[in-house]
C-alpha cells in the first residue's frame, strides 16, 4: 500500500510544483533566450581576437575603435544609429517568416527593389503636394519588395521550393534587374560616372528626425519592429502563423491556411525590407544607384538570428552591428586592415550564433521541466 501510495502522491504533488514556480520559470525561459546569444556573441568576437593576434594586431586596439567609431560620440552614435535603421527593416525580413520556419535570405534584393522604385515614382509626381507623394513613393517601395518576396512563399508554398535557395536566387535577380534599369531606361543622363536614375527632388527628401538629427527611418524602424511585435506575440494571425511553423500537418488538420499564412508574412517581411531601399533613397543619397546594394540585407540576417527572431531584440542587436559597421573606415585607417575584416567578424558572429541554437534546452537552470523531474526523482528514491 505505501509503494502504491508513493507514485499518487508524486502526481498529485507534481501541478502544485509546477504551479509554485510560474515567475521563476518564466524568467529561466527568458534568461536562456538572453544568455545564449550573449554568449555565442561573446565566443564570436573571442575567436576573432584569435584571428587578430595571428595578424599581429591587438584586440584591444580594435575594442577601443569600435568603442570611439561606434559609440564614444554623439556624431559616432548618430552614424551608428543611421546604419541600424535598415538592419531594422532587414532583420524584420528575416524574422517574421521564421516564425512559420523559413529561412528567407533576400532581403538585399527587396532592399534595392524597394529604393529603385521609389525613385522611378519620384519624377512623375514631381509637382504634388509632398504629404502626398510621399506615402505614395514608400507605399511602391513597399509594393515592390512584397510582391518580390511574397513571391518566395508561393513558391514555397504551393510549388514546394526551398524559400532559402528561391530568396537567394530572387535576390541576385532583384540587384541585376535594378542595376540593368538603372544603367539604361532609368539612368539620369547627367550621372556620367556614376549610373543613378534621376533625383527624387528636394520636395520629396526627409529631413532629419528632431534631437537625436538621424532620419526618419530610424523611428520607422522601430515602429516596424513594435509592430512587428505585436501582430506575432499578441494577436490571433501571429499565433496561427507559430503553429504552421511548429507544425505544418498539425496545422492543416486544424484548418488553418497555412499557404496563405506563408504567403502572407513572406511579403509583409519583404516590404519591411523594402521601406530600407525607399529611406537611403529619399532620406540619404536622393536617387536610386549601385550603392542601394551595400549589404545591409545580408547584415540583417545575423541581426535576425542574434535576436533569435524576437521582433524587439532586433533593435538593440541592429544597433550593435550598427555601430561596429560604422567604425570600419577607422578599423582600416588605424589598423591597416582591409576593410572587409568587419566581414569577418559578422561571419564568425553567425556561424556560432547557429552553432549556439544546438545548446537550447540542455542546460537545467533555464528549463523549469529539469527542475520538476529531479524533484520527483529524488521523492521516489526517498519514497522508495
Amino acid at each position: 500500500m505505501v509503494a502504491d501510495a508513493a507514485p499518487s502522491k508524486l502526481a498529485a504533488d507534481r501541478p502544485r510544483a509546477l504551479t509554485s514556480l510560474p515567475l521563476r520559470a518564466w524568467l529561466a525561459r527568458r534568461l536562456e533566450a538572453l544568455a545564449i546569444p550573449v554568449g555565442a556573441a561573446l565566443v564570436g568576437f573571442l575567436l576573432f581576437g584569435l584571428f587578430l593576434i595571428a595578424l599581429g594586431k591587438s584586440p584591444l586596439q580594435l575594442i577601443d575603435i569600435v568603442w570611439r567609431g561606434g559609440f564614444g560620440s554623439p556624431f559616432a552614435l548618430g552614424n551608428s544609429l543611421q546604419r541600424a535603421a535598415p538592419l531594422l527593416f532587414a532583420a524584420l525580413c528575416v524574422a517574421l517568416p521564421a516564425r512559420l520556419g523559413l529561412v528567407v535570405i533576400g532581403g538585399e534584393g527587396a532592399i534595392v527593389l524597394g529604393g529603385l522604385a521609389a525613385a522611378a515614382i519620384a519624377p512623375p509626381l514631381a509637382g504634388w503636394p509632398a504629404p502626398l507623394a510621399i506615402p505614395l513613393m514608400a507605399g511602391a517601395a513597399a509594393l515592390a519588395g512584397a510582391v518580390w518576396i511574397g513571391a518566395v512563399g508561393w513558391l514555397q508554398a504551393y510549388r514546394n521550393v526551398n524559400a532559402t535557395i528561391a530568396s537567394l536566387l530572387m535576390s541576385s535577380i532583384a540587384i541585376a534587374l535594378a542595376n540593368h534599369l538603372i544603367e539604361g531606361a532609368l539612368r539620369d543622363p547627367a550621372s556620367l560616372n556614376k549610373p543613378s536614375t534621376l533625383p527624387v527632388g528636394d520636395a520629396f527628401m526627409l529631413g532629419p528626425m528632431p534631437v537625436i538629427g538621424v532620419h526618419w527611418g530610424l523611428g520607422c524602424g522601430v515602429l516596424a519592429c513594435v509592430i512587428a511585435y505585436l501582430l506575432m506575440d499578441r494577436t490571433t494571425l501571429g499565433f496561427a502563423a507559430r503553429i504552421a511553423g511548429g507544425n505544418v500537418k498539425a496545422a492543416q488538420i486544424q484548418g488553418l491556411p497555412v499557404g496563405r499564412l506563408i504567403v502572407g508574412f513572406t511579403a509583409l517581411g519583404g516590404a519591411f525590407a523594402a521601406l530600407a531601399g525607399y529611406f537611403e533613397v529619399a532620406a540619404v543619397q536622393g536617387n536610386a544607384n549601385g550603392t542601394l546594394a551595400a549589404g545591409y540585407g545580408y547584415t540583417g540576417i545575423l541581426v535576425a538570428f542574434l535576436a533569435r527572431q524576437n521582433p524587439l531584440a532586433i533593435m538593440p542587436v541592429a544597433f550593435l552591428l550598427g555601430g561596429i559597421e560604422a567604425s570600419s573606415g577607422l578599423i582600416q585607417r588605424r589598423m591597416q586592415l582591409p576593410d572587409a575584416t568587419v566581414l569577418v567578424l559578422e561571419g564568425l558572429l553567425f556561424l556560432v550564433v547557429l552553432l549556439s541554437e544546438t545548446l537550447y534546452g540542455r542546460f537545467k537552470p533555464f528549463n523549469p521541466h529539469l527542475w520538476t523531474e529531479k524533484r520527483e526523482a529524488a521523492a521516489a528514491g526517498g519514497a522508495a
